[in-house]
């Protein structure tokens, strides 16, 4: 049995209150998958980056599976039915 892997890689960036993030899936089989996840810092809150980074790339993997679900949804309706000869 070979073994598959699947790599995510996430980028982050700020903007002043603004933290962004993008996770990109690559495979072999597929096409690459993108999720994009924002979080904003609430001015009377205290600037700990640490924080807008985790939502922001929380988010971005919630969209990323979103998107991927979509994917396999799409492939299984291309796919169904009886197999044609």
């Amino acid at each position: 049995m070979e073994a598959k892997q699947w790599t995510v890689q996430i980028y982050i960036t700020e903007d002043g209150d603004d933290t962004r993030a993008r996770a990109v899936l690559s495979t072999n089989e597929t096409s690459t998958v993108i999720g994009k996840g924002v979080a904003r810092r609430n001015p009377i809150d205290r600037p700990v980056p640490e924080i807008g980074d985790e939502l922001a790339a929380s988010r971005a993997l919630e969209d990323l599976a979103i998107r991927l679900h979509d994917v396999a949804a799409d492939d299984i309706i291309e796919l169904a039915g009886p197999v044609r000869t």
